[in-house]
């Protein structure tokens, strides 16, 4: 038996299948240009000094905040996925493309001129890796592509 097979513990009370748990890492991976804006947020005083130790260029900081907003989305829909089945189907592939171009990023910034560094390719090989249980992974199309009946 694959483990990629749908099994009845993979549904909830409601009849509705569970979102794996990896599926909740890839959303915090794509907003992790928004999980360190609040982040700054709270931490007072030191914004700006955390803001710029990521993103010493500001416009790459804005531009980061894009591809987490399908994420965003899918966090809110995600409890309500069968009230806005339609918008809730929409949301994969803006994952899927949210997850390309974040994996496409990183090797451009480097192509214009950002230093190599460690934590840059862990987050390149982490986005690969996303992108591909993003795209091949059964129980999660299902979430999204199910019958809710």
């Amino acid at each position: 038996m694959k483990s990629t097979e749908i099994h009845p513990a993979d549904y909830d009370s409601h009849g509705r299948l569970k979102l794996p748990f990896l599926f909740w890492c890839v959303l915090f991976l794509q907003a992790r240009t928004w999980v360190l804006f609040v982040m700054a947020g709270a931490s007072r005083g030191q914004g700006d000094a955390l803001l710029t130790l990521f993103y010493p260029d500001h416009d790459d900081f804005w531009l980061g905040l894009i591809p987490g907003v399908p994420a965003a989305l899918a966090f809110v829909l995600s409890g309500r996925r069968e009230q806005v089945p339609h918008l809730w189907r929409t949301i994969y592939p803006l994952l899927l493309l949210a997850q390309l171009a974040l994996l496409l990023w990183q090797p451009w910034r480097w192509l214009t001129g950002e230093a190599l560094s460690g934590p840059a390719i862990a987050l390149m090989i982490a986005d690969a890796v996303s992108l591909l249980w993003l795209v091949t992974n059964r129980r999660l199309r299902a979430c999204f592509y199910a019958d809710p009946h």
